[in-house]
């Protein structure tokens, strides 16, 4: 097996182990997280009901920056859709990455205009 193979295994897992553990209801929905090489990505998820509340991409955006600054916006506008949903907490979903950088930045950037998680 590869190391490219190995390191997609390891963050099965990884996503598998935060999974098993989160879960979103209507009134404090999981906010799961994808990046890639080009693009990030974030949608609230009701679990219960099976419906994405609210969702965030850069794809098909002229958005500049680096990826980090990218995912900051990603942060403020999740927020803000968030908050036109009357909805304040969440549980947070980093999908099998790592708590660091681009992911960080998303975070901080849905605290700073009012998510809790």
């Amino acid at each position: 097996m590869g190391s490219h193979a190995n390191k997609i295994l390891n963050q099965g897992l990884r996503k598998g182990r935060v999974r098993s553990k989160i879960s979103g209801t209507a009134t404090r929905p999981r906010l799961s997280v994808s990046i890639s090489n080009k693009h990030v990505s974030a949608q609230l998820i009701d679990d219960n009901a099976q419906r994405t509340v609210a969702a965030s991409t850069s794809e098909g955006q002229k958005m500049t920056g680096t990826m980090t600054e990218q995912a900051a916006l990603i942060g403020t506008d999740i927020a803000k859709k968030a908050k036109k949903s009357k909805i304040e907490t969440i549980v947070f979903d980093r999908n099998g990455h790592k708590y660091a950088k681009r992911l960080c930045a998303l975070a901080e950037a849905a605290r700073k205009e009012g998510l809790r998680f």
